[in-house]
């Protein structure tokens, strides 16, 4: 296990995951269970729905790392596309499912998972990617404006901040004694996700 993602280590072990069969044929089921999930939402108001995407990335990204999550991130964006296509195809959106990848790994993979770490895994992706990526990418698009979009953004994903972090605690409190079991990734040493 890795406290920060900041050593050489860390990198090399997460390279070696590009040659492990085993993980790749994870990170193909992963893609495809992310296509299928994305379709699925709940409705809370005028452009304000839980997605429940973005567990398929993160417990991707905290098996197998940065480098094959970036490569699911960008397998399922393209590969999503031409299974639900809506509009023109955009690449900026590929762009934010890669640093999604990047940014859940960078947070989880061989790491001690705990609700902290969780919330500012969330708290990093919903503001820099969903608000700011996301801002952008709208404002390209649809021509309002760039602050037009990052004002709705923020108020949407700091609604559903505390939600989501709640969800992937109790999903990853589910999950982890499941897929350390099965030697995915080093066991965590308590039976609950601990506060820090």
């Amino acid at each position: 296990m890795f406290k920060t993602p900041f050593s050489v280590r860390y990198w090399k072990l997460a390279a070696q995951e590009l040659k492990i069969l085993r993980v790749l044929a994870i990170a193909a089921l992963f893609v495809g269970l992310r296509i299928v999930v994305s379709t699925f939402f709940i409705p809370l108001g005028d452009n304000l729905r839980i997605y429940f995407s973005f567990f398929v990335p993160a417990l991707g990204s905290l098996i197998y790392g940065p480098f094959v999550g970036m490569l699911s991130g960008f397998a399922s964006d393209i590969l999503g596309y031409f299974v639900h296509p809506s509009g023109g195809f955009f690449p900026g959106y590929t762009v934010t499912a890669i640093l999604s990848g990047l940014v859940y790994a960078l947070f989880f993979y061989r790491a001690r998972i705990t609700v902290v770490r969780i919330f500012f895994c969330k708290f990093c992706i919903n503001l820099f990617i969903n608000v700011g990526l996301g801002s952008l990418w709208s404002a390209i698009l649809y021509g309002k404006g760039f602050y037009y979009y990052m004002a709705k953004s923020i108020v949407k994903n700091t609604l559903l901040l505390p939600l989501e972090v709640l969800l992937l605690v109790l999903f990853f409190q589910m999950l982890l004694p499941v897929i350390g079991s099965r030697g995915l990734i080093p066991k965590q040493d308590t039976k609950r996700i601990p506060f820090v």
